[in-house]
């Protein structure tokens, strides 16, 4: 049978057109659809939107503990500071204590030498040094005694003539080049050539002037060392005297009182001179230094102290070393910027090394 596309084409239509027609409705319909909340979980933040009032009340009650506990917190840590203040304090009380009951014996002791020098004339007391000065009478000579408790590092030194080796100047001239309080006279010396040059061993700044030279004959050493204690004795040899530490010293002789004992005077200085200008070096047993200077008008034996004498006043005085320094027309004390003795040559003599004092 003959049948024409168009035919064929508008038959399917028509047979298909109720199909479609449900099919369109089905698309454009709506369909409600419930789907669970499981499905689509809500965000923590929707969430405590959602429910503010159980939100603000677990925060607060989390505040609120927080607070305590840092009240507690704080009030512990005041308490502990409390306490470690409290502590600190009665440490330092107990500290103070034993330093001033330490110093007891000390100031005892002081009071004890003091008073056997008499009334000061002149005193001085700083951070570096306390000093004072004492007017002596004797039956044979007028003399001077300087009590010095060394303070710090820098209170004494020695000088060297003009700063140079064969250098010479006055004490007093030394004192006021370098700005001491007190000077005295340091080491013997020797002439040669027009020139001073120091006698023996003599050392500045922990250097050799010029070399180490074994004592020898009566010649002894003295100085400071490192620990400010006054150092002195014979010497034989360089190492024995560099395990001293020795910042400065000069040499003479003789040695006159050693650990309390006084020494032999060798024969030749009993009686040359017998008496003459004297300037000694002394230590105490808590280190303060004694000076003393004695006053003579000529350097012929007959005014003046003798060394014996002078080991009387040491003993008396309670010191425990003591050595003679260069004497005669070098016998110099000079105090804050004075000469206090009074010099046997009629002025001040140059000398090659100085004892000097800073206040």
């Amino acid at each position: 049978m003959n049948v024409s596309v168009k035919a064929l084409n508008r038959t399917m239509l028509l047979a298909c057109t109720p199909f479609l027609g449900m099919l369109l409705w089905l698309l454009l319909s709506e369909v409600a659809v419930e789907l669970s909340t499981s499905a689509f979980p809500v965000h923590e933040a929707e969430a405590q939107r959602q429910e503010p009032a159980a939100f603000t009340s677990k925060t607060a009650a989390g505040l609120e503990q927080a607070r305590t506990t840092a009240e507690q917190t704080g009030k512990l840590i005041k308490k502990e500071i409390t306490l470690y203040n409290r502590t600190n304090a009665e440490m330092k009380q107990i500290a103070s204590t034993a330093a001033a009951q330490a110093r007891i014996p000390l100031e005892i002791y002081d009071q004890l030498i003091t008073s056997k020098l008499g009334a000061p004339s002149a005193t001085v007391n700083t951070d570096k040094l306390r000093a004072q000065l004492f007017r002596i009478k004797t039956q044979n000579f007028q003399s001077y005694a300087v009590k010095i408790e060394l303070k710090s590092d820098d209170a004494m030194k020695m000088s060297l003539g003009g700063d140079k080796y064969g250098g010479a100047e006055t004490t007093l001239a030394a004192v006021k080049r370098l700005g001491a309080y007190i000077g005295i006279n340091a080491g013997g010396f020797a002439d040669a050539q027009g020139v001073r040059y120091p006698l023996s061993t003599t050392m500045i700044d922990g250097e050799y002037v010029n070399g180490f030279e074994p004592s020898f004959a009566d010649l002894f050493f003295v100085g400071l060392n490192e620990d400010n204690e006054l150092v002195g004795g014979k010497f034989t040899s360089k190492a024995q005297l560099d395990s001293q530490h020795m910042k400065f010293g000069a040499s003479f002789v003789p040695v006159l009182l050693q650990n309390g004992a006084a020494m032999p005077i060798p024969d030749k200085w009993q009686n040359s001179p017998k008496r003459a200008p004297r300037t000694v070096i002394a230590s105490y047993k808590d280190n303060q230094l004694l000076l003393l200077v004695a006053d003579g008008y000529n350097e012929n034996g007959s005014s003046g102290a003798t060394l014996e004498e002078l080991q009387i006043l040491l003993k008396r005085y309670g010191a425990i070393n003591g050595f003679n320094l260069d004497g005669g027309g070098s016998s110099s004390l000079i105090w804050n910027g004075s000469v206090i003795n009074s010099p046997s040559d009629r002025q001040l003599r140059k000398l090659p090394t100085s004892f000097l004092f800073f206040k």
